[in-house]
């Protein structure tokens, strides 16, 4: 499930496309087909919470994966892994050496797709929250996110931590996990834990994020092996690693879930856990 972790580590997959010109470009969006990036040199690739960003030349791709969003990487002209009716961008790039091979992406079932001049990169990310992945976090991003979770005391946390406006990154995994170790039900109020309360949330999503920002596989409970790595999340109805009490299951959404007004519904429903003798009710 893509957040912000995942979407870092595919920044850093793709890092090598610094430098590189790109040789071939095939943008399968009916609003950007047109549009050619070939020549182009790339000058960056980084993420900003759930959004993945390439500047090329002088404009930006713009992509997020939703929920089943892949980018493939392969040598120019190898048989692609997944349908190719799937494929929404393709660029081919020039060698890193003389003689080598092109090297080419495909960004299969991406969730959004747009290009829009370098420039405007500010405007675009101008509704989002601090990228709880930042580094530098500590600095501008975590007082900011408190500060905007706190002008809606009424709202639920577990809707606040999930909108993309409050905080940048954080998905529905993390959410059900951090609300499970801080000892609190998704459905409490921001009013009712209070600014003390939003800090402990806040703190332990993005210590928990940034330990597993490198981790091929997302761990919370300390233990590495399959199926053991989180407290409630997907567990409905098995027993509390902690008290044995069952997981419990229901949804959050509707207006108060708020979301990323680029990529969410309007009105976002997500599933939460959570266990009723170690959360409450």
């Amino acid at each position: 499930m893509p957040e912000g972790d995942s979407v870092l580590q595919l920044s850093n997959r793709l890092q090598w496309m610094a430098g590189r010109t790109v040789r071939h470009t095939d943008i399968r969006v009916p609003r950007f087909a047109t549009l050619n990036f070939d020549g182009e040199k790339v000058h960056r690739v980084w993420p900003y919470g759930k959004h993945l960003f390439m500047h090329i030349g002088q404009r930006v791709i713009h992509t997020h994966l939703k929920m089943e969003g892949v980018w493939a990487i392969h040598r120019a002209g190898q048989r692609w892994r997944r349908p190719g009716h799937t494929a929404r961008i393709v660029l081919r790039f020039s060698p890193q050496h003389a003689g080598g091979p092109e090297i080419e992406i495909v960004g299969h079932s991406l969730g959004f797709v747009r290009v829009f001049r370098f420039e405007d990169y500010p405007q675009v990310v101008a509704h989002l929250g601090p990228d709880i992945l930042a580094e530098d976090w500590t600095v501008s991003g975590r007082d900011e996110a408190i500060a905007r979770i706190m002008q809606r005391p009424e709202r639920p946390l577990g809707a606040a931590l999930l909108d993309q406006k409050n905080v940048a990154g954080i998905g529905n995994e993390y959410r059900a996990e951090v609300m499970f170790l801080v000892g609190m039900h998704p459905k409490v109020t921001v009013g009712k834990v209070g600014e003390g309360g939003v800090q402990k949330a806040i703190d332990l999503a993005r210590r928990v994020m940034w330990d597993n920002r490198l981790e091929p596989h997302r761990v919370f409970t300390g233990d590495r092996r399959p199926g053991q790595g989180t407290w409630v999340f997907g567990r409905a109805g098995k027993a509390c690693r902690r008290c044995g009490t069952a997981i419990q299951q229901a949804t959050l959404g509707g207006p108060s879930a708020g979301g990323d007004p680029d990529v969410d519904a309007a009105e976002l429903e997500r599933i939460i856990w959570w266990c009723s003798q170690c959360q409450g009710e």
